[in-house]
């Protein structure tokens, strides 16, 4: 190989004097050594060519033509010739071909703290195996934990969330710039006083985006009590959306008369027994506890029954599931109405001619259920609610049409719906939405929805911490992106790391 081919290959040989390349099995091996002439001290940086001894060093670079490439180089000890440096011999380094205590170029360094970052322990290793170069997992992993973190900047608006080691039984805090989604830092457990001690030994907070976590508002009032807290508005209309879907089942007796007749007769009997015995109990000043106690029931499921103004409050609507069947509904439908004796089996020929796929039994089912006569499909009670909290813009028409009757089933389905959209319409920051929030509750309160009521009493707990997620620009949105990328680094390490490596790997990527 010529001087010029092997320099363009490895430029970082120039430095050195390259003796003879040779192929030895499956490896380039170079043989170089180091040119006379000083060097500076590794100690106090003065330079000195007053030379001590040579040794080889076996130094691993990046491959070349598929194969891996060791530079087998003699380098110098030196003397140092400052009497007041601690060292008082030295080894040379080659810029861009050796670093102290490594067998690997600088090159080859970046290459494996690069894949160490993105992939860690055997993943990492595998990758590199197919880069021509061998390390253990265990190197890899000694290698991700060997990049510095960066130096922690604190931010004037953090963003505060928390994140699952275990779930639902171990969790930790990050910590973000909510403005950049830089990552700060990451706590081991998401404590007040945790918190707390981070802010005071952080000063420079102003502002601080969170969920409707107490624990977290009680450490930023504690700590920095002149800060302004901001809730986030994802959680605000998720909480909404919960108490949207817990009205809609409360209402299935309005909404759900059009569908097919509910199946399950004796429950209901068992739901307006159970709603009569209770509600004459609570009339006679019993207690809800001792309700509970003697009618041998959960006291949440006292409360359940106790909030219901009437029984059909709690009667729920029928949970069926899309099918097969549904495209050939109006099919099966008009040929039942010209020809009420008609066979199963006859239709099931028809429909199969027309692409149906499904089987027999779930034809019978389908008919047995009352779903072909009913006056339209059947809708569970979470697909209602998920249109009710959709934006117009984004309905289809058949959506549109099958939402319309529903929404005017009843008073309180109607205002519910109302509710909805005018709460939407705050989720955009304007200087006026406290004033309007105020308004929506008002006007909430007045209608009998009982969950969107205890909504608005989560919101009233937290008050000054919403009005500021509705009139400021500020949203903990970048920290639930963070948390989404923990859970990729989870996976691909399968669960098993310790605190230590996740929170590295959540800092440098």
């Amino acid at each position: 190989m010529s001087d010029e081919l092997l320099l363009l290959l490895l430029p970082q040989l120039q430095r050195v004097d390259v003796g003879s390349v040779v192929v030895d099995g499956d490896t380039v091996v170079i043989t170089a050594r180091t040119r006379d002439g000083p060097a500076n001290c590794t100690g106090c940086g003065r330079p000195s060519d007053w030379q001590h001894s040579r040794y080889l060093r076996h130094v691993a670079d990046e491959a070349v033509g598929g194969r891996p490439v060791r530079i087998d180089l003699s380098v110098r000890r030196l003397y140092c010739e400052n009497t007041d440096c601690p060292k008082t011999t030295f080894a040379e380094q080659i810029t861009g071909l050796t670093t102290r205590y490594q067998r690997r170029t600088p090159a080859l360094q970046t290459v494996v703290a690069e894949v160490a970052r993105a992939l860690a322990g055997k993943a990492g290793a595998r990758l590199l195996g197919q880069l021509h170069q061998t390390l253990s997992c265990a190197t890899v992993l000694a290698w991700l934990l060997r990049i510095d973190l960066p130096e922690p900047v604190v931010p004037a608006v953090l963003g505060v969330d928390d994140f699952a080691l275990r779930r639902s039984r171990r969790y930790a805090t990050i910590l973000i710039d909510a403005v950049t989604r830089e990552r700060i830092d990451v706590l081991a457990d998401r404590n007040a006083d945790t918190l707390a001690d981070w802010l005071r030994t952080h000063p420079g907070v102003l502002v601080v985006c969170r969920d409707g976590s107490a624990t977290y508002a009680q450490a930023i009032t504690d700590a920095l009590p002149e800060a302004i807290q901001v809730a986030d508005r994802w959680h605000l209309w998720h909480n909404l959306t919960e108490a949207v879907r817990r009205e809609v089942h409360a209402h299935a007796s309005c909404w759900a008369k059009s569908g097919p007749p509910p199946q399950s007769q004796g429950r209901e009997e068992t739901t307006r027994e159970r709603w009569r015995k209770i509600h004459g109990l609570l009339d006679q000043g019993v207690g809800l506890l001792e309700c509970a106690r003697r009618l041998q029931l959960a006291l949440n499921t006292v409360k359940r029954y106790a909030r219901a103004a009437e029984p059909e409050r709690l009667v729920k609507a029928p949970q069926y599931r899309p099918c097969l069947v549904d495209p050939f509904r109006e099919h099966l439908r008009r040929r039942r109405e010209e020809e009420p004796a008609v066979f199963v089996t006859e239709l099931l020929d028809e429909i199969k001619e027309m692409g149906y796929r499904g089987s027999r039994n779930l034809l019978y089912k389908y008919i047995n259920q009352g779903r072909v006569e009913a006056d339209r499909t059947a809708v569970s009670p979470k697909r209602l609610a998920r249109l009710l909290c959709t934006s117009p813009d984004y309905l289809k028409d058949k959506d549109r049409a099958l939402l319309s009757p529903l929404v005017a089933s009843c008073p309180e389905m109607t205002a519910l719906a109302s509710h909805i959209r005018t709460f939407a319409g705050l989720l955009t920051p304007d200087a006026d939405n406290a004033e309007h929030l105020r308004d929506w509750t008002a006007a909430v309160r007045e209608d009998d929805l009982p969950h969107l009521h205890a909504f608005t009493r989560g919101l009233e707990r937290d008050q000054d911490a919403v009005n500021n997620a509705l009139t400021l620009p500020f949203h903990n949105g970048g920290a639930e992106g963070v948390n989404t990328k923990t859970k990729l680094i989870k996976r691909q390490m399968y669960g098993r790391a310790g605190f230590r490596l996740l929170r590295h790997r959540i800092l440098i990527n």
